[in-house]
């Protein structure tokens, strides 16, 4: 068996699930789950229709590199979106959702091979923020790198600090995962750090894979800006070493269909077609047909953004009142402080006599920066992760237990 699979950490639900086995939830409650980010609003009714005008596709195998029509609609949303013009022959690929991406997106970038100045080994390092969306990590570890974890800064709206990256780790960087808007956090990159990100990776020579599917999620009138449009903000049209990836889950509610696309570097994209034809990645031609007719449509996604706006507009300021908690810039989670300090000691105990869900924070980071340093703190210890992702009522009635929990346990 591959040696590095024994490498890989517990994922945060099945810690999660070996945290309550021991828990029996209050039965005066009926269950209610913050826990798993999964879109729970309906899916639109277009995608459905267009799956089902699409079922002549079973009948043949897809390409890999998408339907030409696939991916003129998501150089369209591009546009549309950025104001970017892409090549959708050349910087647009389409991929079976983020997840899956991520993780080849690694596989296809990382040289575990590659040797410094002096013909010695020169170990691959992958930086990634920390909490964060734990795939970037096993993606690394399986691809033979070693993951550097670099802390949100509640000072930085929960951006990381760049500067605090030391050069030699930079020196050794082969990938950047980025994630913005952030999970869990909510974090929008502010243009000052893709300027920075863009300098070092010309410095450097590492590649940066930029995470966007919450891009669509936001509170604010100015949608969150992207890694592509901050490129081309900058100068850099070419998107050099630089790709940004998406995906409908999100954005139109289908996080069962498994669809979504990656764009940037031509370059880059070149080699990752080639991995993903052996890698078996094509996505299913129904599944492209609904994925044209999701990316050519905006009003289902402004009318769940609208759906988001008045959960969050009614759930945090009740929270508010017994935990530091705010409105995120975007995404559909909460990112809120537990009184006391103890996340997994708060869940446990919220489930057990409330009947609620919630994920804790340190469960989705780690401690120190990684390479050796395990003796640091956990950025995500002492904050839950709430994904309002159920209707408002039930997300309503969720935040006025943990009030009533907060207020029980804190007389």
């Amino acid at each position: 068996m591959n040696p590095l699979l024994s490498s890989l950490q517990p994922y945060p639900f099945e810690r999660l699930k070996q945290l309550f086995s021991t828990v029996t939830p209050n039965p005066a409650y009926a269950p209610i789950s913050l826990g798993i980010g999964e879109p729970r609003h309906a899916t639109p009714q277009l995608v459905l229709d267009a799956l089902a005008q699409a079922t002549a596709q079973l009948a043949a195998y897809p390409a890999t590199a998408g339907l030409p029509a696939l991916r003129t609609a998501c150089a369209n949303w591009i546009q549309r979106r950025y104001g970017l013009t892409l090549d959708a022959a050349t910087q647009v690929l389409p991929v079976n959702g983020s997840r899956e991406a991520l993780f080849a997106f690694a596989q296809t970038v990382i040289d575990p091979t590659r040797t410094s100045a002096d013909g010695s080994h020169q170990e691959a390092v992958v930086v990634c923020p920390n909490p964060f969306y734990q795939i970037y990590e096993g993606a690394a570890l399986l691809a033979g790198a070693k993951p550097y974890y670099a802390p949100s800064d509640p000072a930085l709206n929960f951006n990381v600090d760049w500067n605090k990256v030391p050069a030699d780790v930079w020196a050794k960087t082969q990938l950047l995962f980025v994630c913005s808007p952030g999970n869990p956090t909510g974090a929008v990159m502010p243009m000052a750090d893709w300027e920075k990100l863009f300098a070092l990776s010309d410095q450097y020579g590492f590649v940066i894979a930029s995470d966007e599917c919450y891009s669509e999620i936001y509170f604010r009138e100015e949608a969150p800006l992207g890694g592509l449009e901050a490129a081309a903000k900058l100068g850099r049209t070419d998107f050099k070493n630089l790709v940004a990836f998406t995906s409908l889950s999100k954005r139109s509610n289908v996080p069962g269909m498994r669809s979504g696309f990656v764009a940037g570097d031509a370059h880059i994209l070149k080699q990752f077609l080639l991995y993903r034809t052996y890698h078996g990645s094509a996505m299913s031609g129904m599944v492209q047909a609904a994925s044209i007719a999701a990316w050519d449509d905006e009003a289902h996604v402004v009318a769940n953004r609208a759906l988001y706006r008045e959960k969050f507009a009614a759930v945090t300021p009740l929270l508010a009142e017994v935990m530091d908690v705010r409105l995120p810039d975007a995404g559909f989670y909460l990112w809120a402080a537990v009184p006391g300090g103890d996340d997994v000691a708060f869940a446990r105990d919220l489930l057990a006599q409330y009947n609620v869900t919630v994920l804790p924070g340190s469960y989705l980071a780690r401690e120190g920066h990684g390479l050796g340093d395990t003796k640091g703190f956990n950025p995500g210890a002492g904050r839950i992760r709430m994904a309002l992702v159920a209707e408002t009522a039930e997300c309503l009635e969720a935040a006025q237990r943990i009030v009533a929990f907060v207020k029980s346990s804190n007389p």
